[in-house]
């Protein structure tokens, strides 16, 4: 089985116990490191998520994996916050980082560059407005390779 039918495949066994539990499903991976496979499941909430969130995540879809069993090969599961450098995966979620420090990265230069940190001033679905020292960048959405919200130090 493909990584993009696993990845929906674990979406759609979690997704109920997500929504009901007034969590957020982040993001899924499925990776090959060294001679171990990894299925890790990013989760979130308003406030932030604990470990015992993670706990009753882990242990409602570890079970549905065993009924389902989509994945052939053995595999470790962790299921954990997507931390303070969470990805913007959807356009939801960028719209929801606007204000807030921001990487993005585009798959062709605009402005003259691929990278971009700086403040998300602006996402009207299409285009985001990001603000690097006092300069504004108009970043298409279709270009965005990556976006992620950015610690400050």
């Amino acid at each position: 089985m493909s990584v993009s039918k696993i990845k929906s495949a674990v979406e759609q066994l979690v997704a109920p116990f997500v929504e009901e539990n007034g969590f957020e499903l982040v993001d899924v991976e499925y990776v090959k490191e060294g001679s171990n496979y990894f299925l890790r499941v990013f989760v979130d909430k308003a406030g932030g998520i604990d470990i015992d969130d993670c706990g009753r995540v882990s242990e409602y879809l570890s079970g549905k994996l065993d009924e389902a069993d989509p994945i052939p090969e053995a595999y470790f599961l962790e299921v954990s916050s997507p931390g303070a450098e969470r990805p913007l995966k959807k356009a939801e979620d960028v719209a929801s980082a606007v204000g807030k420090h921001v990487f993005v990265t585009t798959y062709e230069p605009v402005d003259g560059a691929k990278e971009f940190e700086g403040s998300l001033d602006g996402f009207d679905g299409s285009v985001l407005t990001v603000t690097v020292g006092r300069k504004r960048h108009e970043i298409p959405y279709d270009k965005v390779a990556s976006a992620r919200l950015a610690i400050v130090f």
